[in-house]
């Protein structure tokens, strides 16, 4: 049986800020079922720590590093099998809200030595030196935060092996050059072609650069993070590793996630019957105040970011909403954005409802009661809220970009019997609003658009087939690092 240790910044339900708890969740979980050993490594968040101890967890050890005192925590993630290490050290950790910012949306100003403790924790245990009796085979690095992990080990001859996964490129984990002396890093670290980048330590060029494998969260993501407008500087780099570098599609939880018994909705259905689906949409039409009257309802849930294409999508509101058609928008992020659509929700109260923040129960009830839901994201490393709409029969519109072209499929690019979306391919409003009118045509053509429903419905959206795919680069690994290491 394959050992991996899974380290990640967040995990859904303990903490979450973005789609990256919960691929933390979902595919430890999956890979435990295919008979993989995974244990996930966690900061000791207040709420995660809370929920273990009221778990009955225990301390298993307890060690310094540096000024540090730490200790390790052993629980399961919650509704799983799963088991969950927390590293415990309440000057970095014990704060309350997002784990990045604090209440002024301001990154902690000692982010760098959070995670570079993480860092040193993920190593110990990779090595067998924290205390507890288990060892990895592999460590699957996540993001930014972990990216020290393989620039440690790759030290060591007799190492796990090392996977890592970019789930968002732009998220780079940049700090000073003072800052790297302050973490105490080897000086030969510091090279263009280790974690030096334009004057700044990278985290992420840690994992980028030392691991055996990197992977994305999309076969298209992958292609598109070695071309400059994608790269955010580090394309060289990935074209350099492009043998290495692998487009694993996220999976969903689609247990949390299905129209027939989502717990979140008052009213069921499935692909053999829909009708409840309109039920969805009354209700979710009364609860918001939207007018009873039939119009086609789009709907959007996300970050309120660049990223997202929300200039774009407030470009193309004020003349669909002249059409007629009603949008209900569930977000938070840059005031910008907030203020034009505040004043749109006042000026249209009966046709546009906006809820700021989030809201998972108003999730599921927008995805379940829209007919179109609209990410016209400017990239998207994989894009989760695409999957869930296919999943419940509301039609999405996406822009062609990263996961969403690899899992949205037009019908004016492929066969009636893949067609399950609408997309855009060239970055501007005006491209967006023409495939939402294409979407409003096809409504109107019930037999065409019910065979949309059918086919998103129809698809396999869970981490089965992407799981299978990380416990094969797991066990290629494993084969090489043996080979590597029986040597003289």
């Amino acid at each position: 049986m394959i050992r991996v240790l899974f380290a990640t910044s967040e995990v859904f339900p303990l903490v979450k800020t973005g789609g990256l708890a919960d691929v933390s969740a979902s595919l430890p979980e999956a890979l435990c079922r295919n008979g993989y050993d995974v244990n996930i490594l966690l900061p000791g968040y207040p709420t995660a720590l809370s929920a273990a101890r009221s778990a009955g967890s225990r301390r298993q050890a307890r060690f310094s590093i540096g000024q540090y005192e730490v200790s390790l925590w052993r629980t399961r993630l919650p509704g799983t099998a799963v088991s969950l290490w927390l590293v415990d050290c309440p000057s970095l950790f014990q704060r309350d809200g997002n784990p990045y910012q604090n209440d002024e949306g301001e990154d902690w100003w000692d982010n760098a030595h959070r995670y570079h403790l993480f860092a040193r924790v993920g190593v110990m245990m990779s090595l067998g030196q924290a205390g507890i009796n288990w060892v990895p085979d592999i460590v699957h690095c996540n993001d930014w935060q972990t990216g020290l992990i393989p620039a440690y080990l790759s030290h060591y001859k007799h190492r796990p092996g090392l996977v890592f996964t970019i789930h968002n490129l732009a998220y780079q984990g940049l700090f000073s050059h003072e800052t790297f002396r302050a973490l105490g890093l080897p000086d030969s670290l510091w090279q263009f072609d280790q974690l030096e980048f334009h004057g700044q330590l990278s985290f992420i060029k840690g994992g980028l650069v030392f691991s055996d494998r990197v992977t994305t969260v999309s076969p298209g993501y992958a292609n598109e993070i070695q071309r400059p407008e994608f790269g955010y500087g580090l394309d060289g780099l990935l074209r350099h590793r492009q043998q290495a570098l692998v487009g694993i599609l996220n999976g969903i939880d689609t247990r949390q996630w299905n129209p027939e018994e989502d717990e979140h909705l008052e009213f069921h259905y499935g692909i053999d019957h829909l009708k409840n689906k309109a039920q969805c949409q009354t209700r979710l039409r009364q609860e918001l105040g939207l007018a009873m009257d039939g119009a086609p309802l789009l709907g959007f849930v996300g970050r309120l970011v660049e990223q997202k294409g929300i200039d774009w999508l407030l470009d193309v509101i004020p003349p669909l909403l002249e059409r007629g058609c009603q949008f209900v928008v569930l977000g938070a992020g840059e005031e910008r954005y907030q203020v034009p659509l505040r004043q749109l929700a006042r000026d249209w109260p009966q046709q546009l409802s906006l809820t700021l923040g989030y809201n998972e129960g108003l999730s599921h009830g927008i995805t379940a009661g829209a007919d179109i839901f609209l990410m016209p994201s400017r990239y998207e490393p994989c894009g989760l809220n695409q999957l869930y709409s296919l999943r419940y029969g509301t039609i999405p519109v996406v822009h062609g970009v990263g996961g969403l072209g690899d899992t949205v499929f037009d019908p004016a690019e492929v066969d009636g019997h893949k067609a399950n979306g609408f997309r855009f391919r060239e970055p501007h409003s005006g491209a967006l609003l023409h495939a939402i009118e294409r979407a409003l045509d096809c409504m109107n053509n019930r037999k065409a658009w019910h065979r949309l429903q059918e086919n998103g419905m129809a698809g396999d959206y869970s981490w089965k087939r992407s799981a299978t795919l990380y416990g094969e680069l797991y066990q290629s690994i494993v084969t090489e690092r043996e080979q590597l290491t029986q040597d003289p």
